[in-house]
């Protein structure tokens, strides 16, 4: 059992080939293994490649729940932390919201 493959998703060990992927029981993510290198990567709207401590812009209005008002397009965030793992990938902190998480397929790189 040394060559399992955890699935990069939930991290479950019990995982099995089809066709050319892999294929994870537990959350059925289906992946190829050849491209797990770059499974960490987390792209911006345009596809460049997002890394922590970069400055981001907003470029959809986003609605907050249990705010009066969305985040507008064009707002500038500084200091990112990227979280891989998550569906909304990138921790950041927001004039007037705090903090809170975003999805990167809504913002460019500033």
């Amino acid at each position: 059992m040394s060559d399992t493959i955890l699935c990069p998703k939930c991290k479950s060990e019990f995982t099995y080939e089809q066709d050319n992927l892999q294929v994870c029981s537990q959350c059925f993510h289906e992946w190829d293994p050849k491209e797990t290198d770059n499974a960490d990567t987390i792209l911006d709207m345009n596809g460049n490649e997002l890394q922590n401590g970069d400055s981001i812009i907003v470029m959809k209005d986003l609605p907050v729940k249990g705010a009066p008002k969305p985040v507008k397009a064009g707002t500038k965030v500084k200091n990112i932390r990227l979280r891989p793992d998550s569906d909304h990938n990138i921790d950041c902190k927001i004039d007037g919201f705090g903090a809170m998480a975003l999805k990167s397929e809504f913002v460019k790189k500033a």
